[in-house]
C-alpha cells in the first residue's frame, strides 16, 4: 500500500486555483475534477478502463467549470487527484471517504488501510483542497467581497441499471437563495429536463464542501450536476458552460426561505453515484 506523501508530490500539486482574485461574487469548486492516480497508488487494483469511468472522477465537469470561471471572472478551486484515492466532497468520518466500492466496482487498493495510510491520503488531497477554499473565502470576506459558492459536478446517465432522465440537476438544502432562481432560469430553457435534488440530495452526503465552506458562514450556495453524456465532448462542454454563464451573469440570490423537510427529505441512492 502507499507510503506517506512523497516530497515530489507537494500539496500544491494536488489542488489548483484558477483566478484567485476574481471579481465575480461566485467562487466555484470542482471536487472531482481529475482521474489522476499518483504513481505510488498504481491503479488501486483496477483495470485501466475503470479509471476513465465516472467512478474515478466527474467527466466533463472541469472544462465546463473552467470556461464558466473565465467568462464570469470567477475563482475556481479544483482537485487534481482521483476521488478513488480520497473523496474531497466527504467529511472525514464518512464511510466512503476512501471508497471500498463505487457503484458496483470493488476498489482493491482501498481495503484494509491503516489509520496512518488514511491520514496520508487526507494530507495529500483532502486537506489542501479544503484549506485552499478556506483561504479564498476568508480573504474575500475580509475584503468585504460578496461571495457565493457553487460546486460543479457530473453524473452518469445510468446507475445500477436505472436510467436518469435529467439533463441537469440542482442540489440544495433548506437555503434556496441561489438554487431557486437558478432552477427557474433552467426551466425556461427549451428541451432541458431539470432535476431538483436529483439525482442526489444533501441527505446522500454529497453536499459536504458547500456545508463546510458556505452554509457554515451563511453564504448562498448551490450544487450543479450535469449528466456526463451531455458534456462528453467539447461541443457539449461549450454549450453547457455558455448556457450557465448566461444565467449566472444575471443571477441574484433570493431572500432566504423554505424548510429542511422539502429540501432534503429524501435519500435516493448511494453517495458514490456521481
Amino acid at each position: 500500500m502507499e507510503q506517506a506523501r512523497p516530497a515530489s508530490l507537494a500539496s500544491s500539486d494536488t489542488v489548483r486555483i484558477t483566478n484567485p482574485r476574481g471579481s465575480s461574487p461566485f467562487v466555484m469548486t470542482c471536487d472531482h475534477a481529475s482521474n489522476f492516480l499518483p504513481a505510488e497508488f498504481g491503479t488501486l487494483g483496477l483495470a485501466a478502463e475503470d479509471l476513465s469511468r465516472h467512478i474515478a472522477w466527474d467527466p466533463g465537469a472541469l472544462p465546463v467549470a473552467l470556461r464558466m470561471a473565465q467568462a464570469l471572472d470567477a475563482t475556481l478551486v479544483e482537485t487534481r487527484i482521483s476521488r478513488l484515492v480520497i473523496d474531497c466532497n466527504r467529511p472525514l468520518d464518512a464511510p466512503d471517504l476512501v471508497p471500498p466500492v463505487s457503484e458496483t466496482t470493488a476498489i482493491p487498493g482501498n481495503t484494509g488501510l491503516s489509520e496512518k495510510q488514511r491520514a496520508a491520503r487526507v494530507a495529500l488531497s483532502w486537506q489542501p483542497f479544503h484549506s485552499a477554499i478556506e483561504r479564498i473565502v476568508e480573504d474575500r470576506l475580509a475584503r468585504g467581497q460578496e461571495t457565493r459558492l457553487v460546486s460543479v459536478h457530473s453524473f452518469t446517465p445510468v446507475y445500477k441499471g436505472r436510467n436518469r432522465p435529467w439533463h441537469i440537476g440542482i442540489i440544495h438544502d433548506e437555503d434556496r437563495r441561489l438554487a431557486s432562481p437558478l432552477i427557474s432560469a433552467l426551466r425556461r430553457l427549451a428541451g432541458v429536463t431539470v432535476g431538483i435534488n436529483e439525482p442526489y440530495s444533501p441527505a446522500d452526503r454529497v453536499y459536504f464542501t458547500l456545508e463546510r465552506h458556505a452554509r457554515s458562514r451563511g453564504l448562498p450556495c448551490a450544487m450543479i450536476e450535469i449528466r456526463n453524456d451531455e458534456i462528453s465532448g467539447e461541443t457539449g462542454q461549450r454549450k453547457w458552460a455558455d448556457l450557465l454563464t448566461g444565467i449566472f451573469s444575471n443571477l441574484e440570490p433570493e431572500e432566504a426561505r423554505g424548510s429542511r423537510s422539502s429540501a432534503v427529505g429524501k435519500s435516493v441512492q448511494s453517495a458514490s453515484q456521481e
